[in-house]
């Protein structure tokens, strides 16, 4: 039947108080003072700012806004909308000059180096500056770093390593991105936010779903049937009536990925 291929609806007023209490509580835990946020002006980084918000007093929240030169206007200002309409502290770092002396420094992958390996490593490297940016914030005001991750990127892979997917604590990352969707209009996200195509800003006109080759309302129910209901490939492509070859595609990525979601493993040697 239909509904077996969707997402179970969640009660989202209940939603927002376990993922609100638990920041609270990870802040308690760590005896930390407070949190750090990178606020891009997309769905992901507003909605986890707005459950910040309803549990950690708003002068305990610093949100930094990062662009870059392919960063779209309006995303910074919907940052700036997001943050004081919380009424919370922002900053805004242009990283741009930061990412420029890379440039210089690999000399070696000048010569050598793939040019679409390179496009990778210069996206990369502006998520790893922008993971620093937030650590050296919340290191000197003794902070978390509150992640914007969601299950669907997680699942995916759709975040790079040491970059956005190094944080503290993931408030939204059991939510596949359709359901952030829905929890956003719950809490009060402006309207405009999640109306956005969602994109990362690494390159001009980038958009995830572009880039992923898939929406996310079909990529959300194949990962929904491929990992929560162990379903196989064939029955998915049969329940969601598309290809088999697009559901292994998808599967191919979640297996390549956990590696990015794991820590780093070293050799056994005890006997």
């Amino acid at each position: 039947m239909q509904e077996e291929t969707n997402i179970p609806r969640r009660d989202q007023e209940k939603t927002a108080g376990l993922i609100s209490s638990f920041i609270d509580e990870k802040v308690k835990e760590s005896q930390t003072s407070g949190v750090v946020i990178g606020l891009s002006g997309g769905l992901d980084s507003s909605t986890t700012a707005y459950l910040c918000a309803k549990t950690i007093k708003s002068d305990k929240i610093l949100g930094i806004i990062m662009p870059t030169i392919t960063t779209p206007s309006e995303d910074i200002e919907d940052a700036i909308t997001v943050a004081e309409a919380l009424g919370i502290e922002y900053e805004i770092i242009h990283v741009d000059d930061l990412i420029a002396p890379f440039k210089d420094l690999c000399i070696h992958t000048k010569d050598k180096g793939n040019i679409d390996h390179r496009d990778i490593a210069n996206a990369n490297l502006k998520a790893r500056i922008r993971m620093m940016i937030l650590y050296y914030h919340a290191n000197d005001l003794n902070r978390l770093v509150v992640g914007t991750g969601n299950r669907t990127e997680l699942l995916v892979g759709y975040f790079t390593k040491y970059g956005d997917g190094g944080v503290d604590i993931l408030p939204i990352g059991d939510l596949y991105k359709t359901e952030v969707r829905l929890l956003a209009s719950q809490i009060g996200v402006p309207l405009e936010i999640i109306k956005k195509p969602p994109t990362a800003g690494l390159w001009a006109g980038q958009t995830d779903e572009e880039e992923l080759g898939i929406k996310y309302e079909i990529l959300d129910r194949i990962l929904y049937l491929l990992v929560d209901k162990n379903l196989d490939a064939n029955e998915i492509a049969q329940k969601l009536k598309i290809s088999t070859n697009e559901v292994l595609r998808i599967k191919m990525k979640v297996t390549n990925s956990q590696h990015k979601s794991e820590p780093a493993q070293s050799p056994r040697l005890i006997e």
